[in-house]
């Protein structure tokens, strides 16, 4: 049996069943860290009985500063984002990034959020697809979003910035029905 919890600090050294993947974004543990203390509900892990992480999603709530609104539709309200979901390999097609990422989706509903945002990769066609069926739609394509190529062939990959309306969204304003053909660079996205 699967347990679906929140992440504890002890977890952080446990998610390496899950990160070994190439597509699996790895940071430093102080970044891990730095999440769970800033936003604990929104960094949830899946336990399998003999207590491996075997996936885990990690999310905040953001906004850009109010002198980004003069940019027009570079500036983002209230949202909350997926930053990492990742299923360790063996697990995969068992609904766990289903079950994450709804919990993720209460939590940021919970904060009163405009809409759900994430980064993926154009190539990864299988993340792509699983995410369309949660209800998120591509918005924009970044070009050259990721410098790091884990195909191997040494370019820069662009990616899709997709977008899912949470409940405050009730006329989607923060949805595009075009967005694989809306393309902008890295530099039009504010990084606090």
């Amino acid at each position: 049996m699967t347990t679906i919890r929140p992440c504890s600090p002890a977890d952080i050294s446990k998610l390496n069943l899950c990160n070994l993947d190439p597509l699996t974004e790895n940071y430093a543990r102080k970044f891990y860290f730095d999440y769970l203390a800033k936003w604990p509900s929104m960094f949830i892990v899946a336990e399998n009985q003999k207590g491996q992480i075997i996936a885990y999603v990690m999310g905040k709530v953001e906004e850009d500063p109010d002198y980004i609104k003069i940019m027009g539709d570079k500036y983002l309200p209230w949202h909350g984002h997926v930053t990492a979901l990742t299923v360790a390999p063996q697990y995969r097609q068992m609904g766990l990034a289903k079950q994450l990422t709804a919990q993720l989706d209460r939590a940021c509903e919970q904060e009163n959020a405009w809409f759900m945002d994430l980064f993926v990769r154009v190539s990864n066609k299988t993340a792509i697809n699983m995410y369309k069926k949660m209800g998120y739609s591509v918005y924009r394509r970044v070009v050259a979003y990721y410098s790091d190529d884990p195909t191997g062939k040494g370019t820069s990959e662009d990616a899709f910035d997709m977008r899912k309306s949470l409940s405050r969204d009730k006329h989607q304003k923060y949805i595009r029905d075009d967005g694989e053909n809306y393309r902008i660079n890295p530099d039009d996205i504010f990084h606090p």
